[in-house]
């Protein structure tokens, strides 16, 4: 009687499972690789969308191996997503496997899903030979926070009348420093650097094979390297952002949603601005987007498509609810909003010049020349390696990697990861 009961329950639960997977007609399966505060974020734009009670409801799936699930469910062909969140530097990669729709039928289901009503550097994110595969929901990347009190402590106020802070003023603070503080972190060093390779009027490729030892990459490590060669940049192997936390250093290089974390630390007075350049006149802010996908799926219906479009309009019109999560919001309907100025991130988008900074990369090879650099520039930076040396190691790991002939989704660099 007992083994009986135990199987029924397991039977049923099977079938209640069942029902809640990507089967369901009446549901749109939509994943996500928002492991951290921002999935609980989306949780909320979600849950406020289900409550308007729509046709098709909504469920949000989050999994730290989205990508790695997503070539296994496309490779088997069953438990395809209706809709997920995909990186802009995989877009390249995922079109040309074939792997996701274009946003055509959705964006003939709700006219106001167009360009006109995104940031262009999100929007064009997707757009592959003329053809938009993805509607953006955000931009997010490097931000520089700086410590008001230490800036007035060190008498520097003045380096953010231009909104840059260069190279020469941080070396201006060589030696004047008292014990235990430091000009800045190595927070998302990577991210600086490349940041770094378009300030000189580099890329990170070259006739479409990646280029990673350029003389605009050893530059820019070479400059930061002086900076901590100098004891300006907290040491190698402490936590920077949390020293900055603890207001030891004047600014941290970490992300647009660290926001939210550092306004949870009760005395720090800071702001945000850009990441250091060389000069003032040209900078960037090394940049990527959460983009709504639609990979191939022969059982996605037009009615569900439709259903889609609803959801993704409605984000357009309420994710402000999204800025509370630090990201840039991509509709420019609320960006433009009164609201939007409240949240620290507003700062990208204040200027037409503000946002002409936000690079995002979308080469192919992408994700690879992130993890080589994640590998080695912190090592190069603090003098643990040769720079001639590493340049020529993530040379060859990068084109190793490309030789390989295929994405390794499960070791490359994935943005969920630097975000948590």
């Amino acid at each position: 009687m007992k083994k009986t009961l135990t199987f029924l329950l397991i039977s049923m639960m099977a079938i209640f499972l069942s029902a809640c997977g990507g089967d369901d007609p009446n549901t749109i399966e939509f994943w996500t690789p928002l492991t951290g505060d921002d999935g609980a974020y989306m949780d909320q734009l979600v849950e406020d969308y289900n409550a308007t009670e729509p046709e098709f409801k909504v469920k949000h799936v989050v999994t730290s191996d989205m990508y790695t699930k997503m070539y296994t469910v496309l490779n088997s062909g069953n438990g395809v997503p209706d809709l997920s969140i995909i990186h802009a530097d995989r877009v390249p990669s995922f079109v040309s496997q074939d792997l996701l729709e274009p946003m055509s039928s959705v964006m003939e289901a709700q006219p106001d899903l167009n360009q006109e009503n995104y940031l262009s550097e999100a929007w064009n994110a997707g757009n592959i030979d003329d053809t938009q595969y993805t509607i953006p929901l955000d931009i997010h990347g490097s931000a520089m926070y700086y410590n008001k009190d230490l800036l007035a402590k060190y008498g520097v106020e003045n380096w953010l009348d231009d909104n840059v802070v260069t190279f020469d003023e941080m070396l201006s603070l060589q030696g004047e420093l008292e014990e235990g503080d430091y000009v800045l972190n190595d927070a998302l060093l990577s991210w600086v650097l490349l940041a770094q390779i378009q300030n000189l009027g580099g890329d990170i490729q070259e006739n479409g094979e990646p280029a990673v030892n350029t003389e605009e990459m050893r530059q820019s490590i070479e400059a930061v390297k002086e900076l901590a060669d100098a004891d300006l940049m907290t040491p190698y192997g402490e936590d920077g952002y949390l020293m900055f936390q603890s207001g030891n250093v004047l600014f941290s290089t970490d992300g647009t949603w660290s926001s939210t974390g550092h306004a949870q630390v009760e005395g720090l007075n800071f702001g945000v601005t850009n990441i250091y350049s060389f000069e003032p006149t040209v900078f960037h802010n090394r940049s990527s987007s959460h983009l709504f996908s639609m990979l191939k799926n022969e059982e996605r219906t037009d009615e569900k498509e439709q259903g889609i479009a609803d959801f993704l309009e409605y984000v357009r019109q309420h994710s402000i609810e999204w800025a509370e999560a630090g990201q840039i919001v991509a509709s420019v309907d609320v960006i433009e909003s009164p609201d939007y100025e409240q949240y620290m991130q507003s700062f990208f988008t204040s200027t037409e010049e503000e946002k002409e900074s936000l690079y995002i990369y979308t080469y192919e090879h992408y994700p690879y020349i992130a993890e080589a650099m994640d590998n080695y520039v912190a090592d190069l930076v603090h003098g643990e390696m040769d720079i001639d040396q590493g340049l020529e190691e993530m040379q060859k790991f990068v084109e190793d990697k490309v030789e390989e002939g295929s994405l390794d989704i499960e070791n490359a660099e994935t943005e969920e990861a630097a975000e948590e």
